[in-house]
């Protein structure tokens, strides 16, 4: 059964990308961004074997509910056999990935297109 793709909202664009939902987070992700974007994240990480993209260069402040928001996403991910990964280019944004040890286990890529080559190399796709 196909889920309905979530509604867009002012902190988050959804859509599908060469068999992956490529999650776009935009503007502040803070609290409040986090408790609209949570719906949407959990719907499209709940699917067994989803490949999901999160993608950060629309970001222009990142704190810890964003932080809470991709651990969720992985760990949600990883439980039903899929695969994660992370497009970022802001520096400030990076920084915090860095220092908490999160760009160690979710390796930013600097592109939507490397992060979904990376994807399809991991499945055996190219």
């Amino acid at each position: 059964m196909r889920q309905e793709p979530a509604p867009r909202t002012r902190h988050l664009r959804v859509r599908e990308e060469r068999g992956h939902t490529v999650l776009e987070f935009r503007g502040e992700i803070d609290i409040a961004a986090a408790a609209e974007i949570v719906p949407a994240l959990d719907l499209a990480t709940g699917r067994p074997g989803a490949r999901i993209v999160i993608d950060l260069r629309g970001v222009d402040f990142f704190d810890c509910s964003g932080l809470r928001l991709l651990y969720r996403a992985r760990g949600r991910v990883l439980e039903r056999g899929g695969r994660l990964h992370l497009v970022c280019t802001h520096p400030l944004t990076l920084r915090v990935l860095r220092v908490t040890g999160l760009s160690r286990l979710l390796p930013p890529q600097p592109t939507l297109e490397a992060a979904l080559k990376q994807s399809e190399a991991a499945s055996g796709s190219l």
